[in-house]
């Protein structure tokens, strides 16, 4: 719908306080960068990225000058004379965006960009594009189904489900602030554990423990049924006089400075962050806890309690 590609069923389209909602595609002043990074595998690097303009009508040096200043951007110039098929997965995707960098738009359309390439091009990939971003500061939008680019790349991320938007916000409000569920269990890697609880005595009860439960405006009646969700690095090793829960080691995950132990908590799979010095053996059973703080409470409508 931003690019015009299909029909606006309901509100406006605005770019940079324009209504373009029945402007052609061609007039939004929009440049798109597709997973598949559509180039023509009998032009050269350099024909690719100014084929747009040469299309348009474009006077040829204008074109080369633009194809030449995209080029140095993405660090492209040896490359000019080179096809797609000469040329790696990473280095493709950098034409592809050349392409649309030399249209000079208002708006980047990012579709799935890096899902083509293997993990390490991925991390490279991510780092080109803030760079670029960086650079240029126009605005892009990007779709994803891959959070951690969606945390690494983005100022603020919108999440949407079949088409509803379930919450909109940076990167680290998304994180520490969950507005249902679903957004917490998708933001996050490992993602936040999520154990059944009720409200009793003042604290919240989990798998027969009374932990405390965190700042709320809400007023919860006893034995009211929630959710209790808590990120991995939030969950530690209790003192002996804390309230804590009991959590059975299935394995653990090593990497480096950081290592997982997954686990369960009452019968509900569970990860927990920690460092590389308390790698324990399965089967051992760790009593753990939390800050009050940290906790969040959705309700029987997995929306969150605050």
């Amino acid at each position: 719908m931003i690019a015009g590609l299909e029909e606006v069923t309901s509100g406006d389209v605005m770019i940079s306080g324009k209504d373009v909602t029945e402007e052609d595609p061609s007039d939004r002043g929009i440049a798109m960068v597709f997973q598949t990074y559509a180039l023509y595998p009998h032009m050269s690097v350099e024909q690719n990225m100014g084929f747009g303009l040469k299309v348009a009508g474009r006077p040829k040096a204008e074109v080369e000058k633009k194809v030449r200043q995209a080029a140095d951007i993405l660090k492209l110039t040896e490359y000019l004379d080179r096809r797609p098929g000469q040329l790696s997965g990473g280095q493709r995707q950098r034409v592809a965006i050349g392409r649309a960098i030399v249209r000079d738009p208002e708006i980047f359309l990012f579709d799935e960009p890096l899902s083509n390439l293997d993990a390490e091009l991925r991390v490279g990939m991510r780092i080109e594009i803030a760079r670029l971003h960086q650079e240029l500061g126009n605005t892009m939008i990007y779709v994803t189904h891959d959070q951690t680019e969606a945390m690494t790349l983005a100022d603020k991320i919108v999440v949407l489900r079949r088409g509803r938007v379930e919450q909109v916000g940076s990167p680290a409000a998304l994180y520490d602030d969950p507005d249902n569920v679903f957004v917490g269990g998708f933001i996050g890697s490992p993602k936040m554990n999520f154990l059944a609880g009720e409200i009793r005595d003042g604290g919240v009860d989990v798998a027969g423990s009374l932990l405390p439960l965190p700042p709320l405006k809400t007023q919860l009646e006893n034995r009211a049924h929630v959710t209790v969700g808590i990120r991995p690095e939030h969950l530690r090793l209790a003192a002996e006089n804390e309230p804590s829960v009991p959590f059975t080691v299935d394995f653990s995950e090593f990497l480096g400075g950081t290592s997982y132990l997954y686990g369960k908590i009452a019968d509900t799979a569970c990860v927990v962050t920690v460092d590389r010095q308390a790698i324990t053996r399965a089967g051992a059973v760790l009593r753990l806890t939390t800050d009050a703080a940290t906790v969040c409470l959705f309700d029987e409508d997995e929306q969150r309690i605050r």
